[in-house]
């Protein structure tokens, strides 16, 4: 047998992932918030082109699939964790919640011009106004989800699944009738399959409670907003 591979002492220091050795697998922090950053400009990319999909038209409109990406990039940066001060933590969180939608709308607006289809962004613009609120909450899901108190990642699940059910719930009311209804049950159907597993991993009755009752809360709320609102 070839010496080499049967001593231990030589396989552990060729090892690339072995704990300590200077080549190890970690992203670098910098590299983290890039690859953050630049899914959030694809993300907008991929909704210009998505609404010329029949299939992907209603889905690219709706703005709880963009709520779900920011909470992930937000996730995947790395802000979300970390050895910070909490509060720090979270307001970092936050903040990256909006650059991250606002860059959305910028992939967005930048292909959809690229096109040949007019498109404005104004401070002005409803859905630049609402990526202020939306990704401070994002921000804020984010941190939850990492939390190891039961009720905060319950209270994450459930705004997450507000989000997704209470934009379906208005869609089905105000514009099925020119979208079709298939996407907005999906949605839905996929908000409640989150609040379910947000209820399950919350692991205590005081967690599940808070996913369930900011779930229903917030559906309603969601839903409210947008009829208010009137948004399109």
């Amino acid at each position: 047998m070839n010496s080499t591979l049967s001593s231990p002492g030589v396989a552990r220091a060729a090892s690339p992932s072995a704990p300590g050795h200077p080549s190890g697998s970690a992203v670098p922090p910098v590299a983290r918030l890039t690859m953050a950053v630049t899914g959030a400009v694809l993300a907008g990319v991929a909704t210009s082109f998505g609404q010329a999909v029949p299939g992907l038209a209603s889905i690219s409109n709706a703005a709880g699939p963009w709520f779900v990406v920011a909470v992930l990039l937000v996730l995947a940066a790395g802000v979300a964790r970390g050895s910070v001060r909490p509060r720090l933590r979270t307001a970092l969180a936050m903040a990256l919640g909006v650059v991250l939608l606002e860059l959305m709308h910028i992939g967005y607006w930048a292909t959809t011009n690229l096109r040949g289809y007019p498109d404005s962004l104004s401070i002005t613009n409803f859905w630049v106004v609402m990526a202020l609120p939306a990704g401070l909450l994002a921000g804020a899901v984010a941190v939850a989800l990492r939390s190891p108190d039961g009720r905060w990642r319950g209270a994450a699940a459930g705004v997450t699944a507000a989000v997704l059910i209470g934009e379906g719930a208005r869609a089905l009311l105000q514009v099925a009738a020119t979208t079709g209804t298939a996407t907005w049950v999906v949605q839905i159907v996929v908000g409640v399959g989150v609040l379910v597993a947000g209820i399950a991993l919350a692991r205590s009755p005081i967690g599940r409670a808070v996913a369930l009752g900011v779930g229903v809360v917030g559906s309603v709320g969601v839903l409210a907003v947008y009829s208010l609102l009137g948004a399109a």
